[in-house]
């Protein structure tokens, strides 16, 4: 292994670590954030996009562990995500194929950007925090759906609809980040039967950084209180979905 190899490889760690903390964190971001740190060094959007999904698979899976080892996952409430937000998953990254993504993204992020300032405006409001899981169906299918055809949004979606509607943002996030994990093998193992993977070297090191970084961020989510924290998730919902309507525009 060359020297360009190795610093490759510690680039592409480094993206892997900070999307991994920002999505661990809040249970969002880690596409949108790898594949723009990816772009930035020079990879391209056909290599990013499909390197991502691959070393997602990694990153969701430490990311799930973390957030069961350290209680924040309800079992019950990830199970009535995971299947219909796989098959969402599934349907998306084959639509992916023939319908291009950026089409929808607009649309999606606008849902996103109106979510983020809901709970945004709830975080400085007294409320009491209520299991709601209402129409979580439809909300998994919306949330795998849209996840494989934009390239990211399980977690804004998902999680942003929960938080908002009134659930506890830790249990919320570590449940769907565990959700997330059988979403996105669902969405990969669609990809690589249409498209595959051809260069190892950014998922390798996505995948070692994700790996890193999942303890630190799952422990980080139950320490934080829920005001700030529900602020932090709505201002990255926020910055995402504006992001992304500019890039459109």
């Amino acid at each position: 292994m060359n020297a360009r190899t190795l610093i490759d490889l510690a680039l592409f760690a480094a993206a892997g670590f900070v999307a991994q903390m920002i999505d661990g964190i809040c249970s969002m971001g880690y596409g949108v954030s790898a594949t723009s740190l990816l772009l930035s060094f020079g990879v391209s959007p056909a290599a990013a996009s499909a390197s991502v999904h691959t070393a997602e698979v990694v990153a969701t899976g430490a990311s799930a562990y973390s957030h069961w080892r350290v209680g924040n996952v309800i079992w019950a409430f990830a199970k009535k995500l995971l299947i219909p937000g796989a098959i969402g998953a599934i349907i998306g990254a084959y639509i992916l194929t023939s319908i291009p993504g950026n089409v929808i993204k607009p649309f999606v992020a606008a849902y996103l950007l109106i979510m983020g300032i809901v709970i945004f405006v709830k975080a400085f409001r007294r409320r009491r925090e209520q299991e709601s899981h209402a129409q979580i169906i439809p909300l998994g299918l919306a949330g795998g759906f849209f996840d494989s055809i934009g390239g990211g949004g399980w977690g804004p979606i998902v999680a942003g609809t929960l938080i908002a509607r009134g659930n506890s943002p830790r249990t919320t996030i570590g449940s769907v980040a565990f959700a997330e994990f059988f979403v996105t093998v669902a969405s990969s193992a669609t990809l690589l039967a249409t498209i595959g993977v051809k260069n190892w070297i950014p998922i390798a090191g996505l995948a070692a950084g994700s790996l890193v970084a999942a303890p630190i961020a799952a422990r980080l989510t139950g320490k934080i209180p829920t005001k700030p924290l529900m602020i932090f998730v709505a201002l990255v919902i926020i910055a995402l979905s504006v992001r992304t309507i500019f890039l459109a525009f």
